[in-house]
């Protein structure tokens, strides 16, 4: 398998991780940061803009799972792309919204 299909599994996984924040806290009517508010990442938009966006991550995160699916002998490896990318996109997601809401961050 070629390099790059293991870095669109990690954006894959990247994509995904990112998207679900912003839909639950969407679908739950609460404003929350995103990159199209003011100002962007630390503003709050509406919960609608929310959901678009985290369903565009979501859907952008399985169109690249979608064609460049882990399979074969190297799955593990690829499986492992999207677990990595899925925990970093996690990780920094929890240290800048930790950030934002806390205050120390504006």
């Amino acid at each position: 398998m070629h390099w790059y299909f293991y870095l669109l599994e990690f954006l894959g996984g990247a994509f995904l991780a990112n998207g679900v924040p912003h839909f639950v806290q969407g679908i739950s009517g609460e404003p929350f940061q995103s990159p199209f508010a003011k100002p962007p990442g630390k503003g709050e938009s509406s919960p609608l803009s929310n959901v678009l966006w985290g369903f565009g991550n979501l859907v952008a995160g399985a169109l690249l799972l979608h064609f460049f699916w882990p399979r074969g002998c190297a799955a593990a490896l690829g499986w492992g792309a999207v677990g990595v990318g899925a925990l970093l996109m996690a990780i920094q997601l929890s240290t800048h919204f930790g950030k934002v809401r806390s205050g120390r961050l504006r």
